[in-house]
């Protein structure tokens, strides 16, 4: 069985180095660990640094074009080097490469074809911001809520991978893979284990992702929004249209009601008014859930065809 430990990499040539000598060689259950190194277009020394601390593969972009598109580059170079395994790491060794073994052991077994990481599953993160855990907490708690799946950690970056689910998972590229990575799992019933581990963050290092808290949150709603909707279509117009349908009701009934007891609508015009656009929005909502639906059984034939012709170009 061949492992990959890919290491996304941006100007990290202080740190990808020791991160490097320190990934085990030696894991049991696997008979090839191998280094990738993707370089999302450093001007620094990272692409040196990694090839002489050791780094089996090292693929480098032109210019910087996101930790999206670094992963999605990490999946094909995976995919093309014959990957059972392929396990994602930060390469500023923030993440302890020892765990390397419990995050792949699931996948071994075949308990599980996404095993994520997980920063808040009883040890406690190092220097952690707090703005940034009390965020992961709330939007994988509405994530999972809305999906149907116990979600622990939602943005962390450190998993492993099963080749099923390199060949499965489309990534879209954008700064948010690891939720829409997640969600997409989910929609497409990959088995996904959570494995406790202990993470430092170094004082005073700046993300590379966030570049604000407004911007992360603004641009990290639009996106699972986005990735929810296709994967939970009639959920996420559905179950809102149903709730508006149930209110006109109820405000039809209460017109009723009022209008029985007088015989006039004059007075009560505004409550009928409101029920009839609450009931047309509903409506509408019940034919964007359909539509969308429809939308989606058209793409999931269009990705089990992705699928196939993947499984046959990384044929091993």
């Amino acid at each position: 069985m061949k492992l990959i430990v890919n290491l996304p990499a941006y100007n990290e040539d202080i740190k990808i180095g020791s991160t490097i000598k320190k990934i085990p060689r030696m894991i049991q259950g696997v008979s090839e660990v191998f280094i990738q190194v993707i370089d999302d277009g450093s001007m620094d020394k990272t692409v040196q640094t990694a090839r002489d601390a050791g780094a089996d593969f090292v693929f480098s972009h032109q210019v910087n074009r996101g930790i999206g598109v670094t992963f999605r580059t990490a999946i094909e170079k995976s995919l093309e080097n014959g990957a059972d395994i392929m396990v994602n790491m930060d390469a500023d060794g923030q993440f302890n490469p020892s765990d390397i073994e419990k995050i792949i052991e699931p996948i071994i077994k075949g308990e599980a074809e996404l095993v994520s990481a997980s920063r808040f599953g009883g040890k406690k993160a190092k220097n952690m911001p707090r703005s940034k855990k009390w965020l992961n907490y709330i939007a994988a708690w509405i994530i999972g809520k809305f999906m149907n799946c116990r979600i622990e950690d939602l943005t962390c970056g450190f998993r492993g991978y099963s080749r099923e689910a390199l060949l499965r998972l489309n990534p879209v590229g954008g700064f948010t893979y690891t939720q829409e990575t997640i969600i997409d799992a989910i929609g497409k019933n990959l088995k996904i284990s959570w494995i406790p581990v202990e993470v430092t963050y170094f004082e005073g290092r700046k993300s590379r992702v966030v570049k604000s808290i407004f911007s992360y949150v603004n641009n990290s709603i639009r996106l699972i929004l986005k990735a929810v909707r296709d994967v939970r279509p009639m959920r996420f117009f559905g179950g809102p249209g149903v709730a508006l349908i149930l209110v006109s009701f109820l405000l039809f009934g209460y017109f009723t009601i009022l209008y029985f007891q007088d015989f006039k609508i004059t007075p009560f015009r505004n409550i009928l008014l409101l029920a009839a656009f609450l009931l047309i929005v509903g409506i509408q909502f019940m034919v964007f859930a359909f539509i969308a639906d429809m939308i989606k059984s058209t793409r999931k034939i269009i990705e089990d065809q992705i699928y196939l012709a993947k499984k046959e170009k990384y044929k091993k």
